[in-house]
């Protein structure tokens, strides 16, 4: 009994002390208070230590380009998909612009919408907010049964119309899923920053992007080649879920960053929790750096020199020979958790799809880029030559020969175009020290 009371007298000391601590600073300067913050590796991503490497080739050049010179460069710690994205988790983005326009557009169910609190409006800028945790118990193209909605009459107009319709099937027009977003470009900022004739907005960029995939890059991509099934299926059928998203163009990456940080913080801030840094598309050197997976000086992101391990078994997906693209075990994609990770715990680096990335494609880039987070990026514009649009692609695809799936080799893409072999993963870079410093 002493001893309990004991304990209830110390913690009652305790609580008095640090009340009066609060409430009185005595005029010294303690710093805002804020809330704890302790990282977290995000869902599906790998922690990626900071270093330096030498970037660059460290093969022969067959090429003859010379666009790879080799130059040590030191990278901050980052997160990294440990899969490229994959047709599911790109589909949810799909689905979230689909259900959204049917919803601000079509359905005019008020149910859809947060009710405002006592003495507060559910709105954003004048608009009201989707109640997206009722969208998910509630699918707004839910047939109706077992459901408390029957929007079927509603949404016929995000439906293919008159002669566009086939067997008289009711099929969404995907022409209508466009994601509208805006973004601050600090680098255009930080050049003008002394103009004092331009204001915020001038360095505010705005798109509006379709989301969907080209499902015709299937044929597209290839001259008389039978593909029409992987058109069909690819990224509908569920026997796909688990593959790399191809068909979407740099632009449309990097409006999936934008949404994938949007739909992060709106759950932060519904639990009062403190953000992340937003989620974008790797620069040229993170991605060759990840691939590297904390070894120098090698060929591929397995260590060795070859492309195969000593049993004769190919360790990526791409195209063997002359054209046995059957030989690593796929014939077009295969699952983004296929094959041996990294080091670092990163799935098909090279091969399977090539990746975006962030920065812009310059032949000299290596010559003028900083030794520190090198990168360099551009902000196209419509109006622009179509040498500005080009973005650096990494990793090589299934479709191509061994000497893509190098670290160093790198080429390019132009933003507006999708292909059959690109996709793309997001990072999310750490705050603070290197997770693995514990001082």
């Amino acid at each position: 009994m002493m001893k309990k009371l004991y304990y209830l007298f110390v913690l009652l000391i305790v609580g008095i002390l640090s009340s009066c601590g609060r409430g009185n600073d005595r005029g010294e300067v303690k710093g805002v208070p804020q809330r704890s913050f302790r990282a977290e590796i995000p869902y599906g991503m790998v922690y990626i230590p900071g270093g330096s490497f030498l970037m660059g080739q460290t093969d022969q050049d067959v090429t003859f380009a010379q666009i790879a010179q080799n130059k040590q460069v030191t990278i901050p710690p980052f997160f990294m998909d440990q899969t490229e994205l994959s047709n599911s988790q790109y589909k949810q983005f799909v689905n979230w612009v689909r259900d959204s326009i049917a919803i601000t557009s079509y359905a005019g169910d008020e149910k859809y919408y947060l009710k405002p609190a006592k003495g507060a409006a559910a709105s954003s800028n004048g608009k009201k907010i989707i109640n997206w945790d009722y969208v998910r118990q509630h699918p707004v193209f839910a047939s109706g049964k077992g459901t408390k909605t029957n929007n079927a009459s509603k949404l016929q107009g995000m439906y293919y119309q008159g002669d566009d319709r086939v067997f008289d099937r009711n099929e969404l027009d995907v022409r209508l899923l466009k994601y509208n977003y805006s973004l601050m470009v600090m680098r255009d900022a930080a050049n003008n920053h002394n103009d004092k004739s331009k204001k915020r907005s001038d360095f505010i960029f705005r798109d509006t992007v379709p989301v969907y995939p080209d499902t015709l890059v299937w044929l597209t991509d290839f001259s008389y080649a039978a593909n029409e099934p992987m058109v069909e299926g690819y990224f509908s059928h569920p026997a796909y879920k688990n593959y790399p998203v191809v068909g979407v163009n740099w632009r449309q990456a990097r409006a999936f960053t934008v949404w994938r940080t949007r739909y992060n913080d709106s759950y932060k801030d519904s639990h009062k929790l403190p953000h992340r840094l937003p989620y974008s598309l790797p620069s040229e050197s993170e991605f060759e750096y990840a691939a590297r997976g904390g070894r120098l000086g090698t060929d591929y992101p397995w260590g060795g020199p070859y492309i195969k391990n000593a049993k004769g078994c190919l360790l990526a997906n791409f195209k063997p020979g002359r054209g046995n693209y059957t030989d690593d075990g796929g014939a077009y994609t295969v699952n983004v958790r296929s094959y041996f990770p990294n080091d670092y715990g990163l799935y098909n680096m090279a091969g399977n799809v090539a990746e975006w990335t962030s920065s812009a494609y310059d032949e000299a880039a290596a010559t003028f880029v900083h030794d520190m987070a090198p990168t360099y990026t551009y902000e196209a514009k419509a109006s622009d030559p179509e040498s500005m649009k080009r973005k650096v692609v990494k990793g090589g695809s299934w479709k191509d020969i061994g000497y893509f799936l190098q670290n160093s080799t790198r080429t390019y893409e132009y933003q507006d175009t999708a292909k059959s072999y690109i996709g793309f993963r997001c990072v999310s870079h750490y705050m603070g020290r290197d997770i693995r410093d514990k001082r």
